[in-house]
């Protein structure tokens, strides 16, 4: 058990690792661009290449993309509670609960302990809360989204491009599939070396706090994830990818959007920091019982 979870995990936090040490040692890592180059190239192309590779079924789609919504709902009322009881505006806390880290941990770890078919599922889970995180997140954190943004968000045309192959069984011509597997490929590592060099940039303070409150995301993360699988009667698998993706910590855009909207990212930076710290010891516990 403990190597088939150390081969899992390892290296997901070992390339993480890489990033993060690389940024402080004050290397460049031109993070702007590869974020904008995985998420505007990278990531179409892998949702292609996973449901291309590994066939989704359009029931299966459906059921995780309601189990995310069911979660992120819950999630956000847990949230809106969690800020009454700290005191802290409910722009700043709610969505750190509602959008966690499905991307760049929440995906590898699925290839690892689950597969393709396991990643294919993560995938749905990551365009569903993805898709309300770029539009619902940026207007409950006190920015502004329009339309015309909407349709040019990458996410949304991944989905957009996802639903007609998972809900019509269409095939990729094999030039096609061979080039989105090859862009496809690089998505995976650039978003862990990304995910280090972004925590390897923000500074927490009042750490104590950070610590209960990313403690408290995790865990109860996991706890919705596994009641409403379970309220679902999901299968197996599904429900796994779900409990996982649901424990994931709180992503670093959140962060990204409280500083830009002046909501105190000094206290988002927190718990996105002690939330994935946490994580290292947290989800091989979550793993545990379904590997």
């Amino acid at each position: 058990m403990l190597a088939s979870l150390f081969a899992v995990l390892a290296p997901v936090f070992i390339v993480a690792a890489i990033g993060f040490i690389w940024a402080r040692r004050g290397h460049d890592y031109p993070t702007e661009f590869i974020a904008s180059l995985v998420m505007s190239i990278g990531t179409p192309c892998l949702v292609l290449s996973t449901l291309h590779r590994t066939r989704l079924d359009p029931q299966a789609f459906a059921s995780m993309a309601l189990a995310c919504v069911l979660g992120m709902l819950v999630m956000a009322a847990i949230g809106y509670a969690v800020s009454r009881a700290f005191r802290q505006h409910w722009r700043v806390l709610m969505p750190a609960f509602m959008f966690p880290n499905t991307g760049n941990m929440g995906l590898p770890v699925a290839l690892y302990a689950f597969g393709d078919q396991g990643l294919a599922l993560a995938v749905a889970f990551f365009l569903t809360l993805s898709s309300f995180q770029f539009t619902l997140g940026i207007a409950i954190s006190g920015g502004v989204t329009t339309f015309r943004s909407l349709l040019r968000n990458p996410i949304v045309i991944s989905l957009a491009l996802a639903l007609p192959m998972i809900f019509f069984d269409l095939q990729l011509p094999r030039w096609l599939a061979n080039t989105v597997d090859l862009v496809g490929g690089m998505v995976i590592p650039l978003m862990l070396l990304t995910l280090g060099v972004s925590l390897a940039s923000i500074r927490p303070r009042q750490v104590g706090s950070g610590m209960l409150l990313g403690a408290l995301r995790i865990v109860l993360g996991a706890v919705v994830g596994w009641a409403i699988g379970a309220v679902l009667d999901m299968p197996a698998l599904p429900h796994a990818v779900l409990v996982m993706q649901s424990a994931m910590p709180v992503a670093v855009f959140n962060y990204l959007l409280a500083v830009r909207a002046g909501r105190s990212p000094e206290q988002v930076a927190n718990v996105v920091m002690c939330s994935t710290l946490l994580s290292f010891a947290w989800l091989p516990i979550v793993l545990a019982g379904w590997l």
